[in-house]
């Protein structure tokens, strides 16, 4: 198959790229760079630098595409009060010229969708963007009858992820810090819970939704089903950790509810925290 993925030099993007490529398809990527980076090119993916902010008409990159992956954004809840236009803008204007370019196009649509819409609309910038490329979704989907799903991830972890700068996850930081050999920050008291998913579950979630065609959800979520406090996240570390003052904008709990997922796309996530940080410390 043709397949398109935006954001595709990035952590998930290029996690989701290595298994299409291995699989046998054909695949170009769109990135303009901005988190995303050249050391993640796979051979065999052709990589465009584009802003898809700016390009309206993609057939240059793909005239017919089976299957894009719009995983583009400009993700994390922190930077986002930094630069809120900035993060909307990319989040609805690109997912916009996404869907309207797919409208001419018999192709489906898997949108990079997030659990922290759960955690109120208004939240921050980076949740209300993420709000709005649902939306967009369904109404294309409503509306022109686009094919698009909407896939939401619960706190992604796993190879290619950014260990630095203001874009890292958590466990990005940690793998940082107990590298470094300093002791692990912690936000706020530690006693909020996160779904922590592995990147190779999100992926086999992504290509599940995209195989299926008997079911009529317009949403799928994609998570492990359960969840850790980050100070049992920091003690699975085996190394110090000191406090930092809380940040606005997030949520206290995220835990997915896989049940629908498991019965309509047979989504069963496989990876344990605990496995994945002894291979990190055992390194």
């Amino acid at each position: 198959m043709n397949i398109l993925v935006t954001g595709g030099a990035g952590f998930i993007g290029t996690n989701l790229i290595k298994r299409l490529l291995k699989d046998g398809h054909n695949v170009v990527s769109l990135d303009n760079y901005s988190t995303g980076t050249e050391e993640n090119h796979q051979e065999g993916c052709e990589y465009h630098d584009c802003d898809i902010r700016d390009a309206v008409d993609f057939d240059f990159f793909m005239e017919k595409p089976d299957v894009i992956y719009h995983l583009a954004a400009l993700p994390r809840i922190q930077p986002s009060f930094e630069f809120p236009a900035l993060t909307m803008e990319v989040g609805m204007l690109g997912t916009m010229n996404i869907l309207e370019w797919a409208r001419n196009k018999e192709c489906k649509v898997i949108y990079a969708g997030s659990s922290s819409v759960h955690s109120g609309h208004y939240s921050n910038p980076y949740t209300f963007s993420k709000v709005m490329g649902d939306e967009l979704c369904i109404a294309y989907k409503k509306m022109f009858e686009v094919n698009a799903k909407i896939c939401r991830f619960y706190n992604v972890y796993g190879p290619h992820q950014l260990t630095e700068g203001e874009y890292c996850t958590v466990i990005g930081v940690f793998e940082n810090q107990y590298k470094e050999g300093v002791e692990l920050t912690i936000t706020g008291d530690g006693f909020q819970r996160r779904d922590f998913t592995h990147v190779d579950d999100i992926v086999e979630g992504l290509i599940l939704t995209s195989e299926s065609e008997d079911f009529d959800l317009d949403i799928v979520e994609l998570g492990r089903g359960h969840n850790h406090s980050i100070n049992e996240l920091a003690k699975m570390f085996g190394c110090g950790f000191t406090y930092i003052p809380k940040r606005p904008g997030e949520a206290e709990v995220t835990l997915c509810d896989i049940s629908v997922a498991k019965r309509d796309i047979g989504y069963e996530p496989r990876i344990n925290l605990k496995d994945y940080i002894e291979e990190v410390i055992s390194e």
